[in-house]
């Protein structure tokens, strides 16, 4: 079995692996980065720091953005700006943006990482928490492209990534919310491709799957046992972890990926071919959300 390349379980960055980064494939751009405090996120921002550029970090808590920034700062020796956002209010959005084009002058690339989820059967999740998950998901996404086409990317182009997930291919237990919710950005994704990619903007998705040291996979993979049956199923027979995820969408925001609009690209070990959607957890699961 190939092993991956390294990772942390926490939030905390990467030893030093000097023949994974290559300083100047990113160097002297902006990334902005929602959800960028924890998870995979942080990790994205770190790969990217690690490869020549400067962050905007953002979500709702600025006390766990601003440590993050600290520790992604003293690491790579790139200059990380934490903003508190929330993606649901477009006022909000517009002041970090403006924040980040005051500090850096520009926004080259934006990575759209702000998520909610949780498992529910769909007869018994509120529809206030169908609701919270779309206006996270879907909503918050096209508020943060929305906005930075308008200040920026109109008259200077850009890349945009949007992480969502593989829950929409075939149908997925407990998941209609955030399965939902990521299909939906996924098409958004093929839409804003095509309607700009005239003023140089490129779009695309990456759909991550069962990625280890998460808190989605905390919340999200089951019993351990449970888990390890179905992950021993997969094509490569073992989970994924954040530097790969970041790997990938590093690939896509630079211009390694020059040609590339449009697409969703799957990070998942090829998972989502083989992994067992349980049935049986349905009538196992008796939570109801009640956001």
């Amino acid at each position: 079995m190939a092993q991956p390349p390294p990772d942390v379980i926490e939030d905390d960055c990467l030893p030093e692996y000097h023949h994974l980064f290559c300083p100047d494939l990113l160097r002297g751009k902006v990334a902005f980065i929602t959800g960028g405090g924890s998870g995979i996120g942080f990790r994205i921002a770190e790969i990217f720091m690690r490869h020549g550029c400067h962050t905007v970090i953002a979500s709702r808590s600025l006390p766990r953005v601003s440590s993050a920034a600290r520790k992604l700062a003293a690491a790579t020796g790139q200059e990380c700006l934490p903003l508190s956002l929330d993606v649901r209010a477009p006022p909000a959005i517009m002041a970090a943006v403006d924040q980040a084009l005051k500090e850096f002058g520009k926004i080259d690339i934006l990575i759209n990482c702000a998520a909610g989820n949780f498992l529910c059967r769909a007869s018994t999740l509120s529809f206030n928490a169908f609701k919270t998950v779309m206006e996270i998901d879907t909503l918050g996404t096209f508020n943060v492209c929305r906005v930075l086409y308008e200040k920026f990317y109109h008259d200077h182009g850009g890349v945009i990534v949007n992480i969502t997930a593989t829950l929409g291919n075939r149908g997925q237990v407990l998941q209609v919310h955030a399965g939902s919710a990521k299909a939906a950005v996924d098409a958004m994704t093929r839409h804003l491709a095509v309607e700009w990619g005239p003023q140089n903007i490129r779009v695309n998705s990456l759909a991550p799957g069962p990625i280890s040291g998460t808190e989605g996979f905390r919340r999200l993979g089951g019993p351990q046992a449970s888990m390890s049956r179905k992950v021993l199923a997969t094509p490569l027979q073992r989970l994924g972890n954040k530097t790969e995820v970041a790997h990938s969408v590093l690939y896509l925001a630079s211009p390694l990926a020059s040609y590339v609009t449009g697409a969703v690209l799957v990070v998942d070990g090829g998972a989502w071919l083989t992994f067992p959607n349980d049935i049986k957890l349905l009538t196992d699961f008796s939570s109801s959300a009640k956001l």
